[in-house]
C-alpha cells in the first residue's frame, strides 16, 4: 500500500498528494506559469513610428533646428545633435507629411533647401527623377525653397548639428540629390520684425 504525504502547500494552492503525476503537473503548471510571467516582464517594448516621433519632438524643436526628409543613401552622421530614422516610406509621401505637420504649428515655420544639382541628374542615370522633380515641384509650388550645393547644406547641418538637435528620416528613394532640408525659423518673429527691432535699438544708442 502506497502511503500519501500529508497534505501541504506547494505555493499555488494546490495539494501536494505523494502521486508522481500530481507532482510531475504541478513542477510543470509551475515552470509554465513562471516562463509567462517572466515573458511578460521581459517583452520589448514597440518602437514608436517616425509620425509619432515627429508630433513628439515638433513642440520642442524651434528656429535653427532642423528637419532632413533624406534619401537612401544619405549617410549617418556622428554629430552628437543629430537623430536618424528610417521611415521606410516614399520620400514625397514623407515629405508632404512633414510639411502638412509644420502647418499646423504656432511656433516654427520651414525655411525650405534643396540641392542645386538636382536639377542636371539627367533621367538616364537616375531612372524616376523627372517625376520626382515634377512632384516636388508642384508639392513645393506655393513655398520658397533656396537651392545650394550639396556640399554647402551639409556643413550648414554638421554646424548645427553641434549645437541643435536636427532629425533626419530617410527613406527608401533611390534618385540621388532629392533630400529635402528644413531649417526652422520661428514662426511668430520673421526676418523683418528682427531687422525692425534691430533698427530700434541702434536708434536708441545714437
Amino acid at each position: 500500500m502506497i502511503k500519501s504525504n500529508p497534505i501541504r502547500r506547494f505555493g499555488l494552492g494546490i495539494p501536494f498528494i505523494g502521486n508522481r503525476f500530481a507532482s510531475w503537473w504541478r513542477i510543470s503548471l509551475a515552470v509554465a506559469l513562471m516562463s509567462v510571467i517572466t515573458g511578460c516582464q521581459t517583452a520589448p517594448k514597440p518602437q514608436p513610428s517616425w509620425q509619432q516621433t515627429l508630433k513628439e519632438q515638433l513642440p520642442v524643436m524651434g528656429h535653427r533646428n532642423w528637419i532632413v526628409i533624406a534619401d537612401a543613401a544619405y549617410p549617418a552622421q556622428t554629430s552628437p545633435g543629430v537623430e536618424t530614422i528610417y521611415t521606410g516610406g516614399r520620400q514625397i509621401d514623407v515629405v508632404n507629411a512633414v510639411l502638412d505637420a509644420l502647418g499646423h504649428t504656432r511656433h516654427v515655420q520651414p525655411i525650405i533647401y534643396l540641392d542645386s544639382e538636382l536639377e542636371y541628374v539627367p533621367e538616364a542615370l537616375a531612372p524616376g527623377v523627372e517625376k520626382y522633380r515634377s512632384d516636388l515641384k508642384l508639392l513645393l509650388k506655393d513655398r520658397q525653397a533656396t537651392t545650394l550645393p550639396h556640399e554647402q547644406i551639409i556643413s550648414k547641418l554638421d554646424e548645427a548639428g553641434r549645437t541643435f538637435h536636427v532629425l533626419i528620416l530617410k527613406t527608401d528613394l533611390t534618385i540621388p540629390y532629392t533630400s529635402v532640408f528644413l531649417r526652422l525659423d520661428c514662426g511668430y518673429w520673421g526676418a523683418e520684425s528682427e531687422q525692425q527691432l534691430r533698427d530700434a535699438i541702434s536708434k536708441s544708442r545714437q
